[in-house]
């Protein structure tokens, strides 16, 4: 394993070296000297620069990826998709499916030094998942209490038997909050989130803002023998040209936010050093969609909502700016998810005279310049592909008279304008569609998901008595036939309504050097620790 100075050395001298050496996390001398010269140093990288790095408070990829290091959750998934003990030993469930018993490791402490127990486990699922995270909000509407006889049992009560809860118990979902540091306080705006304090391999030790988050192994960490490496750095990188120089060379090891150019990861699949990966991306199943602002008094009117979904070619969106790595969506149910998805929804094909069409008869007629239309659209933050998109959009909608201004922001100040000061017209995400609807497709939905200051919500503020229903009858449905009944009503109403436009079914990937091996290859490998990942001085970039 190359020393910190021999990675400074190879990242300055070979080509793009500037790119790199802005971007190196051991340009800080004061950061460089903390800790010995032969440690074993994973680097990695994430984008764009979190918002927070606890996925319990800031629910973003972004986060996501440093938060596992940081933090356990009750149990993993296997290849299968099937639990695997994590902070809880083994599990329970009752006759009736009312009633999960989880046993709870007895030899787990806070990074602080503080025991963790099952009141952990009963603040962070009834005082933050159930009010206030908008994907375990709905996921866990079934839960009515937490129990905890013991310091090691945490006893789940439901009103109803609600299988998809075992869908969604690791750290990026059933997130567990330190409830000493957490209690009394708003979960969303804690201090403790830009500096946690876990139970996971890794210590957190520092974020320089706009360059580096730095991690350190965790000596007192439950599962002997991990973290096999002795520090975890995120590099902070914006440039997708020095991302990609960074992989080659091996200054980064490890990126898993589809971390260069759609095009570039078609020339990097052929390099022998690195692997481009998709599998760690299975369980997440993201969906690129466009936002209207319904609280704007022109987009309430549905018939200019639908024009605007005719006038976006969706085909040409995902050759031309996806590059391939996506499929025209026709809901907000990936097509691939065959036990709940339906093509018997409303579609708004390509068709600029349609689109006109309904905008005169909405009374948006071009003016003297020609224009009917004025707003502006927030690019998603996650990097160049979007602007793209955004551009797209753009000239589409310019070809019908609607002038588009694009705005981008980076992720605080995105994820502020949108889920809290609501200041924006249009605007563009992906939101993870995950293993089932009620995990990740009903928080754009339903009305009790419009949360102020909670990211990744019902960003639209779209409310409709008709699909509340419907969310809640997949919520309580205990027959699976009727249940997907209802799954499949969800898509008709948000195809027939379309407070949001569904674009496409994304593909993402992952890199990373030959030279790192145990990496997770489940489908929650994205979202995994990298606790049990070692580094070879050979075998790759």
């Amino acid at each position: 394993m190359p020393n910190r100075r021999e990675f400074f050395i190879k990242g300055s001298t070979i080509a793009g070296a500037g790119l790199l050496a802005q971007w190196s996390p051991f340009g800080s001398s004061a950061f460089g000297a903390q800790a010995a010269s032969d440690s074993t140093v994973l680097v990695a990288n994430t984008l764009p620069e979190p918002a927070g790095l606890a996925a319990g408070s800031t629910p973003a990829n972004p986060t996501n990826v440093v938060s596992s290091n940081l933090f356990d959750g009750l149990i993993s998934y296997d290849e299968n998709f099937k639990p695997v003990p994590q902070l809880a030993t083994a599990w329970t469930e009752s006759a009736d499916r009312r009633t999960i018993t989880f046993k709870l490791r007895d030899d787990v402490k806070w990074h602080d030094g503080t025991p963790f127990t099952s009141a952990d486990v009963q603040y962070s699922i009834m005082e933050v998942s159930k009010k206030v995270h908008p994907i375990a909000r709905p996921t866990f509407a079934q839960i009515t209490a937490v129990d905890t006889p013991d310091a090691h049992t945490a006893v789940f009560r439901l009103a109803q038997p609600s299988p998809v809860i075992w869908a969604y118990l690791d750290t990026s979902s059933a997130f567990i909050f330190p409830k000493h540091l957490y209690a009394g306080t708003n979960p969303l705006t804690n201090p403790y989130n830009a500096k946690p304090v876990g139970t996971g391999a890794f210590v957190f030790k520092e974020w320089s803002r706009g360059n580096y988050i730095r991690l350190a192994k965790n000596p007192d960490y439950w599962d002997q023998g991990k973290p096999r490496v002795d520090e975890l750095i995120f590099r902070i990188i914006p440039d997708a040209s020095a991302r990609s120089v960074a992989l080659q060379n091996g200054t980064v090891q490890y990126a898993p936010l589809t971390p260069v150019s759609l095009i570039e990861a078609r020339r990097l699949e052929k390099n022998p050093s690195l692997t481009v990966d998709s599998k760690g991306w299975r369980s997440n199943a993201p969906m690129f969609f466009m936002d209207f602002n319904l609280r704007r008094k022109q987009f309430q009117d549905v018939r200019v909502r639908r024009a605007i979904a005719h006038a976006i070619n969706t085909k040409q969106l995902a050759q031309a700016v996806f590059y391939g790595f996506a499929t025209p969506a026709t809901g907000p149910v990936p097509s691939y998810q065959k036990n709940f998805y339906t093509a018997d929804t409303p579609q708004y094909p390509y068709d600029p005279a349609k689109a006109e069409a309904l905008l005169d008869e909405a009374g948006f007629k071009r003016d003297a310049s020609g224009v009917r239309l004025r707003f502006n659209h927030l690019n998603h933050t996650y990097g160049e592909d979007y602007q793209r998109a955004g551009m797209f959009i753009q000239q589409q909608l310019k070809r019908i008279g609607v002038e588009v201004t694009l705005v981008n922001y980076d992720l605080p100040t995105y994820l502020r304008k949108v889920f809290t000061e609501h200041d924006f017209d249009t605007m563009s995400a992906f939101y993870a569609a995950f293993a089932d609807p009620q995990i990740g497709v009903v928080r754009r939905y339903w009305s009790k998901n419009i949360i102020e200051g909670a990211a990744w919500s019902n960003g639209s503020g779209y409310a409709s008595p008709e699909m509340d229903q419907v969310i809640e009858t997949i919520q309580n449905e205990q027959d699976p036939q009727k249940r997907t009944q209802a799954i499949h009503q969800l898509q008709v109403i948000a195809q027939r309504d379309v407070p949001s436009i569904n674009l496409g079914e994304l593909q993402f990937f992952r890199i990373y050097s030959k030279r790192l091996h145990n990496v997770n290859t489940t489908p929650i490998g994205v979202y995994a620790s990298l606790g049990n990942v070692s580094l070879s001085t050979t075998g790759g970039a």
